[in-house]
Parts: structure tokens; sequence; C-alpha cells
């Protein structure tokens, strides 16, 4: 899915970056928060300082290739939105008070900004959430990592009640999008969302049993409760015909006689 689907106006803000550079800045914004995550929860605070030092400026030097000023601060802008809904997002499914990391690498990109620059990344990001199409590319393929990420969370746990509150708070944040935040695009990121589910079950027979089995049975459930009829059929219906197009296109070719 991307803004090039009919419902959704065009992107005001691609002229700044395109639809490669919104996804890149989504995957370079999971990347990240990833690693200082882990260097949280796992590291001593000398490592933890040394590692979001280097992430910083692995960032600062991307943002910093943008073609103009306003581009390099939807860059920035970009990067930042993404690590702070992450940010929020873990927060929310783990119970987080604080990831130091996180807090020390957001002020890092902005620490040493100009008045000017300054004042460009904050109309940048604000722009991100001022309507729906504004960075579309970007939303959607952030929001597919957090998604796709909840899931298999909820899948790894052998604890069945946890299992069960992380597919609960996936199911939330998937009506959330398609009821508030994306009434527009949002159907078409959960229909994929559920599509992806289905395929990984069936390709690498995930949740075949068990905890994970019964949270991915208990998000479907909810979701097909909860929604609307129409919108309902509409993401149920797109999600199987993306699941028989990938079992169609798996099939090994028909032997030549």
């Amino acid at each position: 899915m991307s803004a090039n689907d009919a419902a959704i106006p065009p992107d005001p803000l691609a002229v700044h970056a395109d639809g490669g550079s919104q996804r890149q800045a989504a995957q370079m914004a999971q990347e990240a928060f990833a690693r200082v995550f882990r260097l949280s929860v796992g590291e001593s605070d000398e490592v933890r300082l040394k590692g979001v030092a280097q992430l910083q400026r692995e960032l600062d030097g991307w943002a910093c290739a943008g073609d103009g000023d306003e581009a390099r601060a939807l860059r920035r802008a970009l990067l930042l939105s993404g690590m702070d809904q992450w940010g929020v997002a873990w927060s929310q499914a783990f119970g987080l008070v604080s990831i130091p990391g996180l807090t020390e690498l957001i002020g890092s990109l902005r620490t040493g900004l100009g008045v000017e620059d300054e004042a460009r990344f904050l109309r940048q990001f604000e722009a991100i959430g001022q309507a729906e199409e504004n960075a579309i590319d970007f939303k959607v393929e952030l929001r597919r990592g957090i998604h796709l990420a909840l899931w298999h969370s909820s899948i790894a746990t052998e604890d069945r009640d946890e299992a069960l509150r992380l597919a609960a708070q996936l199911g939330g944040r998937l009506l959330g999008l398609m009821m508030r935040e994306m009434p527009l695009a949002g159907w078409r990121l959960v229909a994929d969302t559920l599509a992806f589910i289905q395929i990984r079950c069936l390709a690498d027979g995930l949740a075949a049993e068990g905890a994970g089995q019964e949270a991915t049975q208990a998000l479907f459930g909810a979701l097909a409760r909860e929604l609307p009829q129409e919108q309902r059929d509409r993401v149920m219906a797109h999600a199987a015909r993306a699941v028989i197009a990938w079992q169609q296109a798996s099939r090994p070719p028909e032997q030549m006689h």
C-alpha cells in the first residue's frame, strides 16, 4: 500500500522526501529503536552511551544528506517521530517507565541545531501529524513494523496471559488506526497485517499451538467482533485475497511434459 491508493490525497511532504526515503526513514527508526532498546536493558551505562553516540552519528548523517534545508528537517523529523512512536508502543505494551537510551538519542539529534534549523524541524515534525496523507509511506511502513513486532512478541511468550495481553494491545492499535488515526488508509494496513500473520503461520508453522495460537485467534476474533460489518468484510476479504495470491505464487511450476 502507498500514497498511490485512489482514496488517499497526494502527499504534500513527498516534495521533500519521496516514498523511498520515507520508507527508509521508518526502517532506520525501527532498527535504531531496536539497538537502543538492547543498549538500555542489557548494557552498562558506559556501553550504552557509546552506542547512543554511534547511532546519533549514523542518523544525523542520513538526515543531513537531504537535498535542501526543508528535506533535511523532514528527514530528521521522520526519524524522531518514528523512534518516538516505537518508544510509546513498547512502553504501553510492556509497562516500561522509561527507555534511557532512547531519550538520550532523541535529545542528541536535536542538540546543536541552530534557531532556524530547529524551527524547520518543528514545522516538519508537526506537519507529519496534521493530515493522514502527510508522509503516508512513512506511516504505513512504520505502523506495519510495530504491528508485526507486537504479534511476534505475543507468540514468542509461553505465558498465556502475557500472549493474550499483547494480542489485545495489538488489536487495540489496529482498531484505533482504522477508526481514528487513518480512516482512509487504515483498513488496508490492517488487512495487510492480518494477511502477513496468516502467511507467516502457513509458511513457517508459527502460532500452530499453545498460547501463540490462542493469542492469534483472539486477535482475529476481536477484530471480527469490534469492526463495523462493512469495514470488517472489506478487511477480511482483502486479507484473504492476499493469502490466496501468496499460496498461488508459492506453488511449484507445473512440470513440462
